[in-house]
């Protein structure tokens, strides 16, 4: 009750002073692009220019009551999820310690790195896109939008905020009164019979708390609905240019409340499918890899044709081409990434243990610690140490992927199709390419090195002399500490 408010009070405050102070430059720093961009035709950027209010609206409205929704909920369960968690020590005295420390300041401290993280993307990193943007060449392979498309973009994109607005809204509140009722069910469920979050006794104060907040998930998922269909409705306006064919736009508009019903319908373990309308607003298409042929000889040779395209999910549609047989043959497996990460993270641990970088006391910790936290330099620094390398050599090498050991490299073409990959993967190439662009110097490369190992230990750092030059230029360092903590 005391130090919830404060630590919500700093989110709210910090983040929303974010965005109001930094939205003049935003738009300075948006138009500025439009007009020096080559990836988009003057058609195209007129259709953007239109939509521009719009979105920038819908920036402030959605991005201001976020951070009041984060806020609050931060505020409110980080003190007790942190308090509970104090009760995994063994002491008593640490107990008491920790019940008080990370419920408190720890929260407090939260708040505040949550700001500045919020405040480093829209300083830093979106202003590095736009710059990336700017310098692009012009696509090729892009077709232009024709003047005539440039109504049909703006009239499906409002009537996709009026459509799926309230049937988004309609929906999960009607289906709300299942997900609550069956939430409760499968929790007491896990109670009574001691399974899923109720099977070790230090998460039961836990999951015991997510049965008296579960209605206010509740709100949340409809809070959640309603924020996604404001980009799925806007999203309409990209199928009519994608497609060029308004009808396919308004088809979209239409599919995407039966894609949402269905997929409501799936996570509460209702009937499958939906009773509503759901057109096709995609043409099938002909993969760029048409055929290729199989056999030693020209009687024997098998042409295999393209595959064709399918819809795209519905929160992410997807904009990548589809691949060829021979590609998917060769489709990487998750295994093997695990796999060579963890070497790549045993032969970077081995040569810093070798050059008494990380000392054998950091190992004897990391085991000891029963979190990650705990034992920060060998739990966090050194994967994160062993991948900023992998990223180095990526580049070093003109890599379009993440370059592995053996020469094993991963791209958009053979990585494999996983869920979990998916949340990673593009991050990682945007990550991959802002080191690239900033185009950082030997000793800014140590420098970024050991921050990313040691963090904020200022004895370590000091300690290692490994040939790193700090940046004297404010802005130079704030873009090197900004791409160690993402």
């Amino acid at each position: 009750l005391l130090v919830g408010p404060i630590a919500g009070l700093i989110l709210i405050i910090g983040n929303v002073g974010v965005i109001l102070g930094l939205f003049p430059s935003h738009v300075a720093w948006t138009v500025y692009t439009l007009v020096k961009t080559n990836r988009f035709d003057a058609p195209l950027k007129v259709a953007f220019f239109f939509a521009l209010p719009a979105l920038f609206g819908i920036w402030l409205g959605l991005s201001i009551a976020a951070s009041v929704l984060v806020g609050v909920g931060y505020g409110f369960f980080t003190p007790w999820v942190s308090a509970f968690e104090a009760f995994r020590h063994d002491n008593e005295s640490k107990k008491f310690f920790h019940c008080i420390v990370d419920g408190t300041w720890g929260t407090v401290k939260g708040s505040c790195t949550v700001v500045r993280d919020f405040a480093d993307i829209c300083y830093h990193s979106y202003p590095l896109y736009l710059k990336e943007l700017r310098e692009s060449p012009s696509l090729d392979g892009v077709q232009p939008l024709r003047f005539v498309h440039v109504p049909g973009c703006i009239i499906v994109g409002l009537m996709g905020l009026v459509v799926e607005i309230p049937l988004y809204t309609a929906i999960a509140i009607v289906k709300s009164p299942y997900m609550l009722f069956k939430g409760w069910c499968r929790l007491i469920h896990d109670l009574v019979s001691r399974e899923g979050p109720f099977l070790e006794m230090a998460c039961i104060p836990i999951a015991g708390l997510t049965i008296l907040m579960w209605p206010i998930v509740v709100i949340g998922s409809i809070i959640m609905a309603i924020f996604s269909s404001f980009f799925i409705g806007l999203y309409g306006s990209v199928i009519v240019y994608q497609e060029r064919s308004f009808r396919r736009g308004v088809a979209y508009v239409i599919a995407m409340v039966a894609e949402f019903d269905e997929y409501t319908n799936d996570w509460l373990y209702l009937r499958e499918g939906s009773i509503l309308p759901k057109p096709q607003y995609r043409k099938k298409k002909l993969s760029h890899s048409s055929e290729f042929t199989i056999g030693g000889n020209h009687s024997g040779e098998i042409k295999i044709s393209s595959i064709l395209t399918e819809a795209p999910a519905m929160l992410m549609p997807s904009l990548s081409a589809s691949r060829s047989v021979r590609e998917t043959l060769q489709e990487v497996k998750m295994v093997q990434v695990w796999e060579n990460m963890m070497r790549l993270c045993e032969m970077r641990g081995k040569e810093l243990l070798d050059a008494n970088v990380i000392m054998p006391a950091d190992l004897y910790d990391w085991l000891r610690a029963k979190n990650s936290n705990e034992a920060a330099i060998v739990g966090f620094g050194l994967p994160c140490y062993s991948f900023l390398q992998t990223l180095f050599s990526s580049i070093k090498v003109g890599s379009d992927g993440v370059l592995l050991l053996d020469d094993f490299e991963i791209n958009n073409l053979n990585r494999p199709q996983d869920r979990l990959l998916d949340w990673f993967f593009q991050p990682v190439m945007v990550l991959k390419e802002q080191i690239k662009v900033i185009e950082l110097g030997e000793g800014e490369s140590r420098f970024l090195e050991k921050v990313v190992l040691f963090g904020s230990d200022t004895q370590r750092l000091e300690a290692w002399q490994n040939g790193s030059l700090v940046p004297q230029d404010a802005l130079r360092a704030a873009q090197i500490q900004g791409i160690s903590r993402r």
